[in-house]
């Protein structure tokens, strides 16, 4: 049993980004932001994009830099979860 659990928890997505709203009830909105290649051009380029995640006990700040987890949907479009603050 405990071989699944780790399996299907490996197997969620993790990112880190920076808290850009706090203002919703238990949710938090995180801009990720990437460094990829353009497909034509291969120049490094920025793309961001907002997730929104649940924050149980209200601990991240705007400003705040955390880690999120993929989870089940627990919202229309909430599906990740706060891990932990990383910096305040």
């Amino acid at each position: 049993m405990s071989e699944s659990n780790t399996q299907a928890a490996g197997l969620r997505k993790t990112r880190v980004g920076i808290v850009i709203s706090t203002s919703m009830d238990k949710t938090i909105v995180v801009e990720y932001t990437n460094r990829v290649p353009h497909p034509r051009f291969k120049k490094i380029i920025k793309r961001s994009k907002k997730f929104y995640a649940h924050d149980e006990n209200d601990e991240a700040a705007v400003g705040d830099k955390v880690s999120i987890i993929e989870t089940k949907p627990i919202s229309k479009k909430k599906c990740w979860k706060l891990v932990e603050v990383l910096t305040h």
